[in-house]
């Protein structure tokens, strides 16, 4: 199913992303997934927009989907303003940082980590994946460095990216040019990648109290709570 834009008005629109970032299929196993597909479709229909409106709540997902998705964002001419509803993880940050103007809750998360794969094959293979997740990271690093505050050095992003950093909204805008306002009752977005990071928040996942030790389970929403989403954020169909 295609995006469908709720919120034209004269020359202003509204985007919402919220969701996992996956590759563009035939099929998708969860109707919030977002496809690069989905993003051009819906920007094609908005080529005579001045401002858009970015909404993003997002675990992340496919590093090239998402470099992708940002690019198209970034080549749209109307002036962006992104809002981190909660999560921009991974290559969402990445997406979030396509704006002109990006603006995080105090108590909504932003991560930055190198990016992974999982795989099969010989030695020689696995030697050909790293090579490609180095230029991977080198890729993204350049978004970084492009959006940091003056005085933060590309180093320091560069240890944090490899330690796998969960910042607040207050704690990003020490290293990067966004902007933090008040806290805000959003609650993160449902999330294929929460149980699989290292250093996921808490409260982001919950693991089960009889069997600490078990796998933790991802947060999801209820029928009922996408809906509410939907009537109430706009959410866009995917």
């Amino acid at each position: 199913m295609s995006l469908k834009v709720k919120n034209k008005v004269g020359n202003s629109a509204e985007l919402y992303i919220y969701g996992d970032i996956v590759d563009n299929t035939d099929f998708k196993w969860d109707e919030y997934d977002v496809m690069p597909q989905d993003v051009k479709n819906t920007l094609d229909q908005l080529s005579d927009v001045s401002e858009l409106n970015i909404y993003i709540n997002s675990g992340g997902g496919s590093v090239f989907s998402g470099n992708t998705i940002a690019q198209l964002l970034k080549r749209h001419k109307a002036y962006k303003t992104v809002y981190v509803d909660g999560v921009a993880a991974s290559i969402a940050s990445v997406i979030a940082l396509a704006g002109d103007r990006v603006i995080i809750p105090s108590n909504a998360y932003f991560m930055i980590h190198n990016a992974w794969s999982g795989g099969v094959g010989s030695a020689g293979d696995f030697r050909k994946m790293a090579n490609t997740l180095d230029k991977i990271d080198e890729g993204i690093l350049n978004t970084y460095s492009e959006n940091l505050r003056e005085g933060v050095d590309i180093a320091t992003i560069k240890r944090m990216v490899e330690d796998e950093t969960w910042m607040t909204g207050d704690e990003a805008a020490k290293y990067f040019n966004v902007e933090v306002t008040d806290a805000v009752n959003a609650a993160a977005s449902a999330s294929d990648f929460y149980g699989k990071y290292h250093k996921t928040p808490d409260k982001l996942v919950v693991k089960d109290k009889k069997e600490p030790d078990k796998e933790p389970k991802i947060i999801q929403f209820s029928d009922i709570e996408k809906q509410q989403y939907q009537n109430e954020l706009d959410l866009l169909n995917l």
